[in-house]
């Protein structure tokens, strides 16, 4: 593990009660909910995280505690340092604080993430779906969102999906 990071690991582990993973390379931070947005300002002003790279969620549905991890991707550009802090939430009514003060660029994302997983951000902007319609019920990403799906036709069932398939009136 590169130096700088370690420092930074250490730092989340010692003053935010993060746990770390390391997979194949690829350092994980786990934080409590409570404390990323001073998590995420760390990284940027005493490490030199500078880009957010991306946020996006997990769902483990059946499980409800936690069912959900959000997921944070930071980098140093000018080391190519990537670093991923995942943030576990419950089922019931998720809700995390917003980034967005510390990486503008975090509110597109987070509007991605409410809208397809219903993971709410409170202090943003601007919490409104950015996908789906505004009248859109439900969110498409979460695991228990009920699939709709048509039946590929091939010849040896035409006649079954013609009689069902809908067709404009001569």
């Amino acid at each position: 593990m590169d130096e700088k990071l370690q420092l930074a690991v250490n730092a989340a582990r010692d003053r935010f009660a993060a746990s770390v993973q390391e997979f194949r390379g690829e350092v994980t931070l786990i934080t409590p909910a409570e404390s990323i947005v001073e998590l995420m300002r760390t990284l940027r002003d005493e490490f030199g995280f500078d880009q957010l790279v991306d946020v996006t969620a997990v769902d483990y549905f059946p499980r409800q505690t936690p069912r959900f991890h959000v997921v944070y991707h930071v980098r140093v550009l000018a080391k190519s340092l990537v670093l991923c802090v995942r943030v576990p939430l419950d089922g019931n009514a998720p809700r995390l604080s917003t980034v967005e003060g510390v990486y503008p660029g975090a509110n597109w994302y987070e509007r991605e993430v409410y809208d397809m997983f219903g993971i709410t951000f409170t202090g943003h902007s601007d919490m409104r779906r950015i996908i789906m319609p505004q009248d859109w019920q439900g969110h498409p990403l979460r695991k228990d969102y009920p699939l709709g799906y048509e039946e590929v036709q091939y010849t040896f069932n035409f006649d079954q999906i013609s009689v069902r398939k809908p067709h404009p009136k001569e």
